[in-house]
């Protein structure tokens, strides 16, 4: 099989993680060791959605340093967005939108395409794959899993997850700290609002601060298992008696007995469909104070918890710019149709490698915690999770400091020369 020879084009899409740029800069740096195969690397601005107005970023003019320090810069370097191809609704856009985006392609000879992001990026990446084979255009196309939810299937794990966890433990323990050293005999509980919406992974990868049984969390609410009210009033009443406070951490999915999402905006929805989900942590703070009267806060972690590279895992954004050099490596020898993957080889010694999955197994399909991995009352993940977990916060991301404050790297991004009509 001849080698495919022509230009590299990488974007970012859905919310961003402390490691994404991670496996940008992998994908920069692999694809400028295939000088034969791969001539120009472009980045997409803001996604499909920049790359459909062809704003192009030529990255062939970044700074080799500016590359490297994506590695310890939150946030989506190239931009990013929630745009969506979507053949199901809207099939003239979508068809429409396919055509411009080939258009872009031919007009930039782009034959290498890599796509990070989470459930609905994967589903783009493989829709971009087949349009490909059925016009019989020579594009290789990898998808990069990316995503703080880490509901990805098939991956051991998702880049962005070990960082998160890592940064909402340490947040935990300190709001802990806080909350038991101003505890007296009337009782005090603190709810904390973390994200995830159908999976509770985020929220479960709190339980890294329980060293002893006394230890906050207390109480994890999981998406996976559904909310009782009652059950949760005794739960937080004698875990007061008993230690005279009670952290409560709440992933935003949380879900009644009727598969309701105590924290959903029914009215709003973002551009992938989803309702917005905000609030399941101070409706949680409520119930409880006026169920039980214990005095109750709600802490939301918003954005942060995705944004905190001053406490980012140096294992995390290791696998992440390693998924980018695989993705690189995988197409160059022609291979199109996959997405990279996380493989545990062992937990102890934490040793892990990359593979590849087909995407077509991936898209659209939301990896869920298993039940046996959470103790039998719902109310805290177990051991088998906690042996999963903790490998993966291993480490510290080493920043650049100026003035006390982390240095962070923003690129020049000078766009491409455009060829084509505006389209949007």
């Amino acid at each position: 099989m001849a080698e495919l020879v022509g230009n590299l084009l990488v974007a970012q899409s859905g919310g961003p993680t402390v490691a994404i740029n991670a496996s940008i800069a992998g994908v920069i740096q692999e694809a400028g060791k295939h000088p034969d195969t791969i001539e120009e690397i472009y980045g997409g601005a803001n996604g499909i959605y920049g790359i459909l107005n062809e704003d192009l970023i030529d990255l062939n003019e970044e700074k080799a340093r500016n590359i490297e320090g994506l590695k310890s810069t939150p946030a989506a370097a190239l931009g990013t967005c929630r745009y969506k191809i979507n053949f199901d609704k809207e099939p003239e856009k979508a068809a429409k939108d396919m055509d411009r985006l080939f258009q872009v392609f031919e007009a930039h000879n782009i034959r290498y395409f890599f796509y990070a992001g989470g459930n609905d990026s994967q589903d783009t990446s493989n829709k971009i794959h087949e349009e490909a084979q059925r016009r019989g255009y020579e594009l290789n196309v990898i998808g990069i899993p990316k995503t703080i939810d880490n509901d990805l299937p098939y991956t051991d794990h998702c880049p962005g997850y070990g960082s998160v966890i890592k940064y909402n433990a340490a947040t935990v323990m300190e709001v802990a700290f806080d909350v038991a050293s101003m505890a007296t005999d009337q009782g005090s509980c603190c709810v904390i609002e973390v994200m995830g919406r159908a999976a509770g992974w985020i929220a479960a990868g709190t339980v890294l601060a329980k060293r002893e049984p006394s230890d906050a969390p207390h109480i994890i609410l999981l998406p996976e298992i559904p909310f009782k009210e009652q059950a949760l009033l005794e739960k937080v009443k004698e875990t007061v008696a008993e230690n005279k406070y009670c952290i409560v951490v709440v992933g935003e999915g949380l879900k009644d007995e009727e598969g309701k999402e105590l924290g959903a905006e029914d009215a709003q929805v973002d551009a992938f469909g989803h309702k917005l989900l905000s609030g399941s942590g101070e409706r949680l703070a409520k119930i409880i104070q006026n169920g039980i009267g214990t005095k109750t806060r709600s802490v939301k972690l918003g954005y942060a918890q995705r944004a905190a590279a001053h406490c980012g895992s140096a294992t995390d954004i290791e696998e992440a710019a390693a998924c980018g050099e695989k993705a690189v490596r995988a197409a160059v020898e022609g291979n199109s149709g996959y997405m990279v993957k996380l493989v545990r080889k062992s937990s102890d010694p934490y040793e892990w490698t990359t593979e590849l999955h087909l995407l077509s197994e991936v898209a659209n399909v939301e990896h869920t915690i298993p039940r046996d991995w959470i103790t039998e009352d719902g109310f805290l993940p177990n051991e088998k999770f906690v042996e999963f977990a903790k490998p993966l916060i291993f480490g510290e991301l080493k920043l650049n400091w100026k003035d006390g404050l982390p240095r962070f790297v923003r690129l020049e991004k000078n766009l491409v020369e455009k060829t084509l009509p505006d389209y949007m």
